[in-house]
Protein backbone atom coordinates (compact mmCIF):
# COMPACT_ATOMS: atom_id res chain seq x y z
CA UNK A 1 0.00 0.00 0.00
CA UNK A 2 1.31 3.41 -0.95
CA UNK A 3 1.47 5.86 1.93
CA UNK A 4 0.71 9.47 1.07
CA UNK A 5 2.46 12.28 2.90
CA UNK A 6 0.18 14.44 5.00
CA UNK A 7 -0.28 17.92 3.40
CA UNK A 8 1.04 19.59 6.55
CA UNK A 9 4.39 17.91 5.98
CA UNK A 10 4.66 18.84 2.32
CA UNK A 11 4.74 22.61 2.74
CA UNK A 12 7.87 22.77 4.96
CA UNK A 13 9.62 20.30 2.68
CA UNK A 14 8.84 22.39 -0.41
CA UNK A 15 10.01 25.57 1.29
CA UNK A 16 13.28 23.93 2.34
CA UNK A 17 13.85 22.60 -1.16
CA UNK A 18 13.17 26.01 -2.69
CA UNK A 19 15.59 27.78 -0.34
CA UNK A 20 18.22 25.15 -1.01
CA UNK A 21 17.84 25.62 -4.74
CA UNK A 22 18.07 29.39 -4.42
CA UNK A 23 21.30 29.10 -2.45
CA UNK A 24 22.99 27.03 -5.12
CA UNK A 25 25.50 29.18 -6.96
CA UNK A 26 25.39 32.02 -4.46
CA UNK A 27 28.72 33.43 -3.37
CA UNK A 28 29.59 32.83 0.30
CA UNK A 29 29.09 35.96 2.38
CA UNK A 30 31.74 37.54 4.56
CA UNK A 31 30.66 37.66 8.23
CA UNK A 32 28.62 40.82 8.74
CA UNK A 33 30.53 41.89 11.85
CA UNK A 34 33.64 42.59 9.78
CA UNK A 35 31.89 45.24 7.70
CA UNK A 36 30.23 46.61 10.82
CA UNK A 37 33.62 46.91 12.52
CA UNK A 38 35.11 48.73 9.53
CA UNK A 39 32.21 51.16 9.45
CA UNK A 40 32.39 51.77 13.21
CA UNK A 41 36.12 52.47 13.05
CA UNK A 42 35.56 55.06 10.33
CA UNK A 43 32.60 56.62 12.13
CA UNK A 44 34.76 57.03 15.25
CA UNK A 45 37.45 58.71 13.10
CA UNK A 46 40.09 56.37 14.43
CA UNK A 47 41.82 56.70 11.07
CA UNK A 48 41.96 59.93 9.06
CA UNK A 49 42.74 59.48 5.36
CA UNK A 50 45.84 61.34 4.20
CA UNK A 51 48.49 61.22 1.51
CA UNK A 52 49.94 58.22 3.39
CA UNK A 53 46.68 56.45 4.26
CA UNK A 54 44.24 56.25 1.38
CA UNK A 55 40.83 54.61 1.16
CA UNK A 56 40.73 52.09 -1.66
CA UNK A 57 37.96 50.27 -3.54
CA UNK A 58 36.38 47.26 -1.87
CA UNK A 59 38.30 44.00 -2.06
CA UNK A 60 35.62 41.41 -2.74
CA UNK A 61 36.81 37.83 -2.81
CA UNK A 62 37.78 35.30 -3.76
CA UNK A 63 35.31 33.58 -1.47
CA UNK A 64 34.75 35.53 1.74
CA UNK A 65 38.19 37.12 1.62
CA UNK A 66 38.41 40.87 1.37
CA UNK A 67 37.59 44.20 2.98
CA UNK A 68 34.67 46.56 2.49
CA UNK A 69 36.70 49.72 3.10
CA UNK A 70 40.41 48.86 2.80
CA UNK A 71 43.21 51.33 3.32
CA UNK A 72 46.38 51.48 1.26
CA UNK A 73 49.06 52.52 3.75
CA UNK A 74 52.52 53.78 2.81
CA UNK A 75 53.39 55.40 6.16
CA UNK A 76 52.13 55.94 9.71
CA UNK A 77 52.71 58.56 12.39
CA UNK A 78 51.85 61.35 9.98
CA UNK A 79 54.39 60.10 7.46
CA UNK A 80 57.26 59.77 9.96
CA UNK A 81 57.35 55.96 9.76
CA UNK A 82 57.17 54.54 6.25
CA UNK A 83 56.51 51.01 5.01
CA UNK A 84 58.95 49.28 2.69
CA UNK A 85 55.92 48.31 0.58
CA UNK A 86 52.31 49.51 0.49
CA UNK A 87 50.22 47.63 3.05
CA UNK A 88 46.53 46.83 2.58
CA UNK A 89 44.86 46.89 5.99
CA UNK A 90 41.49 47.42 7.58
CA UNK A 91 40.66 50.50 9.64
CA UNK A 92 41.20 48.93 13.07
CA UNK A 93 44.63 47.55 12.17
CA UNK A 94 45.76 50.94 10.85
CA UNK A 95 44.61 52.66 14.05
CA UNK A 96 46.19 50.05 16.34
CA UNK A 97 49.50 50.02 14.46
CA UNK A 98 49.71 53.80 14.77
CA UNK A 99 49.06 53.61 18.53
CA UNK A 100 51.56 50.75 18.89
CA UNK A 101 54.28 52.79 17.23
CA UNK A 102 53.65 55.71 19.57
CA UNK A 103 53.30 53.66 22.76
CA UNK A 104 55.79 50.82 22.29
CA UNK A 105 58.14 51.05 19.32
CA UNK A 106 59.34 54.65 19.42
CA UNK A 107 59.88 54.79 23.21
CA UNK A 108 61.93 51.58 22.99
CA UNK A 109 63.99 52.91 20.07
CA UNK A 110 64.61 56.20 21.85
CA UNK A 111 65.65 54.45 25.06
CA UNK A 112 67.94 51.92 23.38
CA UNK A 113 69.40 53.93 20.48
CA UNK A 114 68.60 57.61 21.20
CA UNK A 115 66.81 57.81 17.86
CA UNK A 116 63.52 56.94 16.21
CA UNK A 117 62.33 54.17 13.93
CA UNK A 118 61.66 55.59 10.46
CA UNK A 119 60.59 52.46 8.57
CA UNK A 120 58.77 49.19 9.13
CA UNK A 121 59.87 46.37 6.88
CA UNK A 122 56.68 44.42 6.26
CA UNK A 123 56.58 40.82 5.09
CA UNK A 124 52.86 40.79 4.30
CA UNK A 125 49.49 42.41 4.97
CA UNK A 126 46.34 41.46 3.04
CA UNK A 127 46.49 38.07 1.33
CA UNK A 128 43.63 35.65 0.75
CA UNK A 129 45.08 32.43 2.12
CA UNK A 130 44.75 29.81 4.76
CA UNK A 131 46.89 29.60 7.86
CA UNK A 132 50.42 28.49 7.04
CA UNK A 133 49.57 29.01 3.36
CA UNK A 134 47.92 25.60 3.44
CA UNK A 135 45.03 24.80 1.13
CA UNK A 136 41.92 23.87 3.04
CA UNK A 137 43.16 25.44 6.26
CA UNK A 138 41.11 27.96 8.21
CA UNK A 139 41.42 31.40 6.70
CA UNK A 140 44.15 33.60 8.11
CA UNK A 141 43.38 37.06 9.47
CA UNK A 142 45.56 38.24 6.57
CA UNK A 143 42.57 37.30 4.39
CA UNK A 144 40.66 40.25 5.87
CA UNK A 145 43.45 42.82 6.11
CA UNK A 146 43.43 42.23 9.86
CA UNK A 147 47.08 41.23 10.27
CA UNK A 148 50.64 42.36 9.53
CA UNK A 149 53.93 40.45 9.43
CA UNK A 150 56.92 42.55 10.46
CA UNK A 151 60.39 41.49 9.36
CA UNK A 152 62.33 44.40 10.83
CA UNK A 153 62.82 48.11 11.35
CA UNK A 154 65.06 50.89 10.03
CA UNK A 155 66.41 53.55 12.39
CA UNK A 156 66.90 57.23 11.62
CA UNK A 157 70.64 56.74 11.06
CA UNK A 158 69.94 54.08 8.41
CA UNK A 159 70.70 51.08 10.56
CA UNK A 160 68.47 48.10 9.74
CA UNK A 161 67.26 45.75 12.45
CA UNK A 162 65.99 42.37 11.23
CA UNK A 163 64.19 39.69 13.19
CA UNK A 164 65.93 36.81 11.44
CA UNK A 165 69.38 38.10 12.47
CA UNK A 166 68.99 40.30 15.51
CA UNK A 167 66.48 38.43 17.66
CA UNK A 168 69.28 36.11 18.73
CA UNK A 169 72.51 37.44 17.24
CA UNK A 170 72.11 41.19 17.62
CA UNK A 171 74.06 43.19 20.19
CA UNK A 172 72.64 43.48 23.69
CA UNK A 173 70.67 46.69 23.13
CA UNK A 174 69.26 45.53 19.79
CA UNK A 175 68.01 42.27 21.27
CA UNK A 176 66.56 44.21 24.20
CA UNK A 177 64.81 46.56 21.77
CA UNK A 178 63.15 43.65 19.97
CA UNK A 179 62.09 42.12 23.29
CA UNK A 180 60.65 45.50 24.33
CA UNK A 181 58.75 45.71 21.04
CA UNK A 182 57.43 42.17 21.46
CA UNK A 183 56.24 42.88 25.00
CA UNK A 184 54.63 46.15 23.92
CA UNK A 185 52.90 44.44 21.01
CA UNK A 186 51.09 42.12 23.39
CA UNK A 187 49.37 45.14 24.92
CA UNK A 188 47.95 46.28 21.57
CA UNK A 189 47.14 43.13 19.59
CA UNK A 190 45.25 39.97 20.42
CA UNK A 191 47.74 37.76 18.58
CA UNK A 192 51.49 38.28 18.72
CA UNK A 193 53.81 35.56 17.42
CA UNK A 194 57.53 36.30 17.39
CA UNK A 195 60.65 34.18 16.89
CA UNK A 196 60.61 31.40 19.44
CA UNK A 197 56.82 31.01 19.31
CA UNK A 198 57.08 28.20 16.75
CA UNK A 199 59.14 27.20 13.75
CA UNK A 200 57.11 29.26 11.32
CA UNK A 201 57.80 32.65 12.88
CA UNK A 202 61.57 32.50 13.14
CA UNK A 203 62.00 35.56 10.90
CA UNK A 204 59.12 37.91 11.71
CA UNK A 205 56.59 39.17 14.24
CA UNK A 206 52.98 38.48 13.35
CA UNK A 207 50.36 40.78 14.87
CA UNK A 208 46.60 40.75 14.37
CA UNK A 209 43.28 41.69 15.94
CA UNK A 210 41.55 38.30 15.94
CA UNK A 211 39.22 37.08 18.67
CA UNK A 212 40.19 33.71 20.06
CA UNK A 213 36.98 32.14 21.27
CA UNK A 214 34.10 33.83 23.02
CA UNK A 215 36.30 34.94 25.90
CA UNK A 216 38.38 37.13 23.61
CA UNK A 217 41.62 35.83 25.12
CA UNK A 218 44.96 36.94 23.75
CA UNK A 219 47.85 34.91 22.39
CA UNK A 220 51.34 36.26 23.00
CA UNK A 221 54.27 33.94 22.25
CA UNK A 222 56.95 33.52 23.38
CA UNK A 223 56.24 34.66 26.92
CA UNK A 224 57.38 38.30 27.20
CA UNK A 225 60.65 38.71 29.09
CA UNK A 226 61.80 41.62 31.18
CA UNK A 227 64.90 43.33 29.79
CA UNK A 228 67.72 45.23 31.40
CA UNK A 229 67.21 49.00 31.52
CA UNK A 230 68.96 50.96 28.79
CA UNK A 231 72.40 52.33 29.66
CA UNK A 232 72.64 55.84 31.04
CA UNK A 233 74.24 57.80 28.23
CA UNK A 234 73.62 61.22 29.70
CA UNK A 235 77.28 61.73 30.81
CA UNK A 236 78.47 61.07 27.25
CA UNK A 237 75.81 63.33 25.79
CA UNK A 238 76.69 66.10 28.28
CA UNK A 239 80.31 65.85 27.17
CA UNK A 240 79.29 66.07 23.51
CA UNK A 241 80.41 62.53 22.86
CA UNK A 242 78.38 60.15 20.73
CA UNK A 243 77.21 56.88 22.27
CA UNK A 244 79.35 53.90 21.27
CA UNK A 245 78.26 52.17 18.08
CA UNK A 246 76.95 48.63 18.49
CA UNK A 247 78.87 45.65 17.21
CA UNK A 248 77.94 44.80 13.65
CA UNK A 249 77.08 41.16 14.11
CA UNK A 250 75.75 39.24 11.15
CA UNK A 251 74.09 35.91 10.52
CA UNK A 252 74.60 33.62 7.57
CA UNK A 253 70.85 33.04 7.20
CA UNK A 254 69.57 36.02 5.22
CA UNK A 255 67.44 34.10 2.74
CA UNK A 256 64.17 35.05 4.41
CA UNK A 257 62.85 31.52 3.80
CA UNK A 258 62.17 29.02 6.58
CA UNK A 259 64.71 26.17 6.64
CA UNK A 260 63.34 22.70 5.99
CA UNK A 261 64.70 21.48 9.31
CA UNK A 262 62.47 23.99 11.08
CA UNK A 263 59.44 21.91 10.14
CA UNK A 264 60.77 18.75 11.78
CA UNK A 265 60.69 17.67 15.38
CA UNK A 266 58.12 17.50 18.17
CA UNK A 267 55.38 20.07 18.37
CA UNK A 268 55.42 21.02 14.71
CA UNK A 269 52.12 20.43 12.99
CA UNK A 270 50.02 20.40 16.14
CA UNK A 271 46.33 20.98 15.57
CA UNK A 272 46.35 24.49 16.97
CA UNK A 273 49.51 25.27 15.03
CA UNK A 274 51.47 26.57 17.98
CA UNK A 275 53.20 23.57 19.50
CA UNK A 276 55.43 23.91 22.57
CA UNK A 277 57.41 27.07 23.04
CA UNK A 278 61.06 26.17 22.80
CA UNK A 279 63.93 27.65 24.74
CA UNK A 280 66.30 30.41 23.63
CA UNK A 281 68.11 28.04 21.30
CA UNK A 282 64.99 28.03 19.10
CA UNK A 283 64.94 31.79 18.57
CA UNK A 284 66.98 31.31 15.43
CA UNK A 285 66.39 28.60 12.80
CA UNK A 286 68.61 25.52 12.48
CA UNK A 287 71.29 25.55 9.74
CA UNK A 288 69.74 25.65 6.29
CA UNK A 289 69.93 22.18 4.65
CA UNK A 290 70.40 21.68 0.89
CA UNK A 291 67.40 22.92 -1.06
CA UNK A 292 65.15 20.20 -2.37
CA UNK A 293 62.75 21.33 -5.05
CA UNK A 294 61.51 24.46 -3.36
CA UNK A 295 59.69 22.69 -0.52
CA UNK A 296 60.51 25.57 1.78
CA UNK A 297 58.24 27.77 -0.30
CA UNK A 298 55.12 25.81 0.62
CA UNK A 299 54.80 27.62 3.97
CA UNK A 300 55.99 31.19 4.07
CA UNK A 301 54.29 33.54 6.50
CA UNK A 302 51.82 31.53 8.58
CA UNK A 303 50.00 33.30 11.36
CA UNK A 304 48.33 30.50 13.34
CA UNK A 305 45.34 32.62 14.26
CA UNK A 306 41.61 32.32 14.42
CA UNK A 307 39.61 33.99 11.66
CA UNK A 308 36.92 34.93 14.16
CA UNK A 309 36.91 38.63 14.90
CA UNK A 310 38.33 40.36 17.90
CA UNK A 311 37.57 43.09 20.37
CA UNK A 312 36.40 45.59 17.81
CA UNK A 313 35.15 48.93 18.99
CA UNK A 314 31.64 48.64 17.60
Amino acid sequence: MVRRAHPSLLVPALVAATLSACSIGQKPQRPAWRTQAENACLAERRVNPSEFIALAPEVDGPGICGLTKPFKVTALQGGAVSFNATATLDCSMVAELDAWLADAVQPAAQARFRQQVVQINSMGSYACRGMNNQRGAQLSEHSFGNALDIGGFVLADGREITLVRDWRHGDEQTRAFLMDVHRGSCGHFSTVLSPGSNAFHYNHIHVDLAMHGRSGRSICKPEPQETLPPPDLSPLIAQGRAPPAPDDETDNDTTGKPPLAAFEGPGVGARDGFGPVAGPEAYAPPPLPPRRGGIGQLIEDPDQTSSIGRRRRL
